[in-house]
C-alpha cells in the first residue's frame, strides 16, 4: 500500500485530475477502474474522481510498488528530471524580479527570451521559474509530479517586460482568473515611426494565419472576408501619446483584449509600425535603426495594475501598481541629437 498526503499545491483540484498528473503513464480507463474497485481510495472511502481535494487528505493506492512506479513514469522513483530547470536558472539567473510573495512572482523578461517554450529543446521563463524555486527550496522535485509553477501570461519572444507567474496552485488560479476576467490591467510602452498625437480607443478585428504565424487587421466586421468571419476575433486597445522626438513617438498602450500580435499589427494597420518589428514593420527604416542598436521590436510591458482582492492570500498584491523601466534603447533613441 502506498500513502500520499495532499499538499497545499495539490488541494483545490479534482481528485481525478490529481491522479492523472501523478500516474501520468496510466490510461484514464485504468485510473477509473482502480477507483471503482477501491484500489485507490480517498480518506479511506471509495471515490469516483469528482471530489475536490483538501489539504492533508489521504490517498491510498492498493497495488504493487513496481506498478505504482511504472505508472508514475519512472521505475526508480516518482520524480522528474530537474536538470533542464537547473540549467535554465543558471542561464537566466540575472533576470530581474519585479515582485514576489508566497503565491505569485512577476519578472521583467528581456527581449529575445521565450515566455513559454513550444519545442522540447527550447528554454523559457517557465523553466527558469521552476529552477529558481527549486534553488530557493520553495518546491522539491517530488512536488513537480503533481503541480508545476508556471507562467500565466505570454509575451512574444522579442517583446520585453513583465511576465506574471504562479508559484502555487492558488497563485496560478488567481492569476488565470484576473487575466481571464480582464481585471488585471496591462500597459505597454512602444516606439513607432513618425509623429502621432493620439488618445484613442481603437477596435478592430484580427485574423491569425497559423501557418504563417501572422495576423491581418480588419477595421470592422464588415471588412472581414466571408470565409474568415468565424475565425476573426474582436480586439480592443487604447493608445496614448507619451512624447514625440526625432520623428518617433512613444506611446502607452492599454490592452483590453490580449490576442497574438495585437498591438504590433494594429499599429502597422494604422500606418505607425513599431520600430524594429521585422514582421509588421518597415524593413528599410528598421535597417537604419539596427545601426543605432535596435535588435528587436521596441515594445515593452511596463505596468500592471492588480484588482482589489478580499482574499488574505493576495492582500499584499491587492490594488498594487507594478512598473518596470523600459530598455535603455528607448531613451537613447528619444534623446539622441
Amino acid at each position: 500500500m502506498i500513502l500520499k498526503k495532499i499538499s497545499s499545491n495539490e488541494a483545490g483540484q479534482r481528485f481525478d485530475k490529481y491522479l492523472k498528473k501523478l500516474l501520468r503513464e496510466a490510461p484514464d480507463s485504468f485510473i477509473y477502474k482502480m477507483l471503482r474497485k477501491k484500489n485507490i481510495v480517498l480518506n479511506g472511502k471509495k471515490a469516483d474522481g469528482g471530489e475536490k481535494l483538501s489539504i492533508d487528505d489521504e490517498v491510498k493506492f492498493f497495488f504493487a510498488d513496481e506498478t505504482f512506479k511504472k505508472f508514475c513514469g519512472e521505475i526508480e522513483n516518482c520524480s522528474l528530471n530537474i536538470a533542464p530547470y537547473e540549467q535554465a536558472y543558471y542561464k537566466m539567473r540575472d533576470l530581474d524580479i519585479v515582485y514576489e510573495d508566497n503565491n505569485i512572482l512577476v519578472v521583467n523578461k528581456p527581449s529575445g527570451i521565450l515566455s513559454q517554450k513550444s519545442k522540447p529543446e527550447e528554454t523559457s521563463v517557465n523553466e527558469w521559474l521552476i529552477g529558481y524555486l527549486l534553488k530557493k527550496g520553495f518546491i522539491t522535485k517530488e512536488s513537480l509530479v503533481t503541480f508545476r509553477p508556471s507562467v500565466c501570461n505570454r509575451l512574444d519572444r522579442n517583446t520585453s517586460g513583465m511576465v506574471v507567474c504562479g508559484k502555487t496552485l492558488a497563485g496560478s488560479q488567481y492569476l488565470s482568473r484576473i487575466i481571464r476576467d480582464k481585471s488585471l490591467e496591462k500597459y505597454y510602452y512602444c516606439l513607432v515611426f513618425g509623429e502621432l498625437s493620439i488618445t484613442k480607443r481603437v477596435t478592430s478585428y484580427l485574423y491569425k494565419d497559423s501557418v504563417q504565424n501572422k495576423v491581418t487587421i480588419y477595421q470592422d466586421k464588415n471588412n472581414v472576408p466571408e470565409t474568415l468571419q468565424k475565425e476573426a476575433v474582436f480586439i480592443d486597445t487604447v493608445y496614448r501619446t507619451v512624447c514625440i522626438a526625432n520623428n518617433i513617438t512613444q506611446l502607452e498602450v492599454q490592452l483590453f483584449t490580449g490576442k497574438p500580435h495585437q498591438i504590433r499589427a494594429q499599429l502597422a494597420a494604422l500606418g505607425y509600425p513599431i520600430i524594429g518589428d521585422s514582421k509588421y514593420g518597415d524593413a528599410k527604416r528598421n535597417q537604419l535603426y539596427a545601426q543605432k542598436g535596435v535588435k528587436n521590436q521596441l515594445l515593452h510591458a511596463h505596468k500592471l495594475v492588480f484588482p482589489v482582492s478580499s482574499c488574505k492570500d493576495f492582500a499584499q498584491v491587492s490594488s498594487s501598481v507594478l512598473e518596470c523601466p523600459v530598455p535603455m534603447i528607448f531613451n537613447k533613441l528619444l534623446q539622441e541629437e
